[in-house]
């Protein structure tokens, strides 16, 4: 039985999926697996056991993915889980910048005395806002969130232009054609009259949206961050926003800088906190680790390569190492010399790593034991693992 620890309250659904197929939730001696939430792994021990770390939710930043990278360990996050969710506190944040929603229900609450319905009436001219169809909508992300919000503001009459640095085929499939596609961010910031930002944070882009990006806007645009805090450099919105070059900042991610700014919306991270958000996450998680942890597939890692084949022989050896020269060479011929016979082999890198799945079926025990310890002292073999097919 393979223990698995889990953090921040996965979704129930998550659970159940995990103990249908035999494994022992919080199991605290030496577990294989870590499902989290928004726990922060960068100052937790984990244990040398741990194979794999699974992020319920999209962003990884709460991991310390390149630690756990040079032990072998697979990161994983779930893509998508909580898009539609997000997407629709996005669409409900582009309706707030354009109609002064907040300040209106405010208003409403706090007239008291004589007739409250005429008095209401009377002064509601200050809450005139304006409509979103006719406007243009930057979209800066086009994935999983990016290109729901894209075609949903398309069916408000929005004139749409997106843009992402990692456009691909799989992500000109999830667009409407009527939406534009710009060739540079500056494209977007100078036409838009909205803009929202859904990419994920690195180390490259921390205040993608600058003082500089800023500057560029329409000084009556809007702009939106339901991505990552870090991802807009808040200091600079706030002086935007104080000079008049930004109409409005609205923001999933609390910063005390903009506390009490009469142009800025501020939401409690909210995005992905939906029931059906958190149950599909949690699903998505457990899932791809019980898959991993299985049959060896890695499906929506963030730091190794993805390989979903088929579990078709009795075993599998699964290798995870340095993306350098002659491996695959090297791993083939260990097998060759010791008379095992391969019946497929996939490999895959992406960046500093590659990972090589080994399918067999003729395995003795003694063959097992010597591969595993014969495999890792290759040079740049970070870790090797069996897989047993209890279906073969």
């Amino acid at each position: 039985m393979t223990n698995i620890k889990t953090y921040n309250a996965i979704s129930q659904k998550g659970l159940a999926y995990l103990n249908a197929h035999h494994y022992d939730i919080n199991g605290q001696e030496e577990p294989k697996g870590i499902l989290l939430r928004s726990q922060n792994l960068h100052n937790e021990a984990i244990p040398s056991s741990v194979r794999a770390v699974v992020r319920a939710g999209a962003g990884f930043n709460n991991i310390p993915v390149d630690t756990l990278s040079k032990r072998g360990v697979a990161v994983f996050n779930t893509p998508g889980g909580n898009a539609n969710a997000v997407k629709e506190l996005t669409i409900a944040a582009l309706i707030l910048a354009a109609r002064p929603v907040v300040g209106a229900i405010g208003f409403a609450n706090e007239t008291r005395g004589g007739d409250v319905s005429l008095r209401t009436e009377v002064n509601k001219g200050g809450y005139r806002g304006t409509e979103l169809a006719g406007k243009t909508l930057g979209v800066i992300g086009l994935g999983n969130v990016g290109s729901k919000v894209a075609n949903t503001a398309l069916a408000l009459d929005m004139d749409v232009i997106g843009y992402d640095p990692g456009l691909n085929a799989n992500t000109a499939w999830r667009i409407d054609r009527h939406i534009k596609h710009a060739k540079t961010v500056e494209e977007v910031l100078r036409q838009s009259d909205y803009v929202t930002v859904h990419i994920p944070l690195t180390d490259k882009n921390k205040y993608y949206i600058g003082g500089e990006s800023i500057k560029l806007m329409k000084p009556d645009a809007a702009l939106l961050n339901f991505s990552r805090g870090g991802i807009v450099d808040d200091l600079a919105a706030k002086s935007a926003l104080d000079q008049d070059q930004l109409r409005v900042y609205i923001t999933d991610f609390a910063d005390e800088a903009l506390f009490d700014h009469p142009k800025v919306i501020i939401t409690p991270h909210i995005g992905g906190s939906t029931v059906e958000a958190e149950d599909m996450s949690a699903l998505m998680a457990a899932r791809q680790l019980d898959n991993y942890l299985t049959t060896g597939n890695i499906v929506n890692s963030v730091n190794y390569p993805d390989i979903d084949e088929p579990f078709t022989t009795k075993y599998r050896v699964g290798i995870i190492h340095d993306n350098v020269p002659n491996m695959i060479g090297q791993i083939s011929t260990f097998f060759g010399d010791k008379n095992i016979n391969i019946e497929q082999l996939s490999n895959r890198a992406v960046g500093d790593y590659a990972y090589t799945l080994v399918a067999i079926n003729d395995f003795t025990i003694d063959q097992q034991e010597y591969v595993k310890v014969a495999l890792d002292s290759i040079p740049h073999v970070i870790l090797t693992r069996r897989y047993v097919n209890d279906n073969f």
